[in-house]
């Protein structure tokens, strides 16, 4: 079976996330971010305060880049949150390095979680 290149995983990405979530044709990755997190804490569609989208948006951020060697989760708190503990601090990154960072690892995260 031939490999996909990137480009063709992060379509298939997106396409995911318009059927199953009805999003724009190329979701923004924040959409993607809070939708994995909120799938990550397990809490489902609900109302949320802007302090709760912070932290579901921190969850997913921690959570996809624990593969790489950045985080490792560490517990969850009494409300169900997952905590991670910073393993590797991130380098400094430009704003397009840090999404070309962050679709790397939402591949990975679709990757692992046997989402293709």
């Amino acid at each position: 079976m031939e490999s996909k290149s990137e480009s063709q995983l992060w379509a298939e990405v997106e396409e995911f996330f318009v059927k199953t979530f009805d999003t724009d044709k190329h979701p923004q990755i924040d959409t993607i971010l809070f939708l994995i997190g909120v799938q990550e804490l397990g809490s489902g569609q609900q109302k949320y305060t802007k302090d709760d989208k912070l932290n579901i948006l921190h969850i997913a951020v921690c959570r996809l880049l624990e593969p790489f060697g950045y985080y490792k989760f560490s517990h969850y708190d009494d409300d169900g949150y997952p905590h991670f503990d910073e393993v590797t601090a991130l380098p400094e990154l430009k704003p397009n390095e840090q999404q070309i960072l962050m679709k790397k690892a939402i591949i990975q995260y679709f990757i692992d979680e046997e989402l293709f």
